[in-house]
């Protein structure tokens, strides 16, 4: 599938996860998330934290720019943490927390460390695929949990909306089961540590475990960090016989079941975008 026709879209997607906090206290279990209550000394206030927002499909290294960023660190500090922390992460990972840096809202307090925030990041994903949902789904479809992990980050990576993700990941399926390559534009990007919607024929012959041009099944690793919906939709992938799929123009995404009909998708598509680049400038 040659899906380097998909258009620049905004990746801001911002999550409204429960938030939690990472300062000494007692944890509360409610309906749908845990907050810690701080201990307090003497009558002191608690101090009000700060939060930081990391959306989905960011990759670890962005992540990393982010909690340095925040915690007012030299860059760098939290991709060391990465590689010293004791991160509860699958074998499968090798060390490797892409895929488990769960996009959602964090509190931070003085007292924060990069070691522990990556930490509870990573507990967070591990929590949300473990859910009987995920897990259900992940066993049906024969994967692990780790393989749902990465299969749903190409889905974070190549659906523009939540509406489509479904859709996305029956082509990834559908594709895996009939042994045929994935042909994702973002593994490409993933290997070339770049984001765009074009990609050369060259681009597609680079020599990286990554390249799912020319390698079958699924990338060695997560390509950025999903969230909830990708996952759910890794493991419950909309009914379709689609192998294909182009976005014609924001909020129009095409689906196909024959190359011929792709092609024609990407022939409007390559239409439209000529007939706008002139006013673009």
């Amino acid at each position: 599938m040659s899906h380097e026709y998909r258009p620049p879209q905004a990746r801001s997607r911002l999550t409204r996860r429960g938030r939690r906090a990472l300062f000494l206290g007692v944890l509360l279990l409610t309906a749908g998330a845990a907050v810690m209550v701080p201990l307090l000394r003497g009558g002191e206030a608690p101090e009000k934290p700060r939060l930081l927002v990391i959306p989905e499909g960011w990759r670890a290294t962005q992540v990393y720019a982010a909690v340095d960023r925040a915690l007012e660190l030299p860059p760098g500090t939290a991709k060391s943490a990465a590689a010293t922390a004791p991160l509860a992460l699958p074998a499968e990972a090798k060390g490797n927390p892409e895929g488990y840096l769960f996009p959602a809202t964090y509190p931070l307090t003085s007292k924060t460390t990069p070691a522990a925030l990556l930490a509870h990041m990573v507990h967070t994903a591990n929590r949300k695929l473990a859910t009987k949902a995920v897990t259900d789904g992940g066993r049906a479809h024969g994967m692990t949990p780790y393989q749902t992990a990465t299969m749903a980050s190409i889905i974070e990576a190549e659906a523009e909306n939540r509406a489509d993700m479904g859709k996305v990941a029956r082509v990834v399926h559908n594709r895996l089961a009939r042994s045929m390559p994935l042909q994702m534009d973002s593994t490409i990007n993933y290997a070339l540590n770049r984001s765009t919607v074009d990609t050369t024929l060259g681009d597609t012959r680079i020599d990286s475990p990554f390249n799912t041009y020319e390698r079958q099944g699924l990338p060695p690793t997560p390509i950025d960090n999903p969230g909830l919906a990708a996952m759910a939709a890794a493991v419950a992938p909309t009914p379709g016989d689609w192998l294909y799929f182009v976005t014609v123009e924001p909020g129009d995404t095409r689906f196909s079941a024959t190359y011929e009909e792709h092609r024609k998708h990407v022939a409007e598509f390559n239409k439209r975008r000529a007939h706008a680049g002139p006013r673009s400038g």
